[in-house]
């Protein structure tokens, strides 16, 4: 799949987080869903729906007690 197949949310996010530094800020999914003004459902939603899509493009990991996320939006 690429970035195409991905819906205007899940678009979004992976810009987001492709623009941000979840590796060293640990990511919320409450502020996430705050920054895009859906629930938390919706952006946990759209991170499986993008790791599934476009795998290649993102990485989501564990350390330090915190999730930590990082993405590259370009094809």
């Amino acid at each position: 799949m690429t970035e195409k197949e991905l819906t205007e949310l899940e678009a979004r996010v992976l810009k987001w987080i492709s623009q941000s530094d979840f590796e060293e800020v640990a990511w919320s999914t409450k502020r996430a869903a705050d920054a895009f003004k859906v629930e938390e459902k919706d952006i946990y939603e759209a991170l499986a729906a993008i790791t599934s899509k476009v795998k290649d493009n993102i990485q989501i990991y564990y350390e330090d007690g915190a999730i930590r996320i990082v993405a590259d939006d370009t094809d």
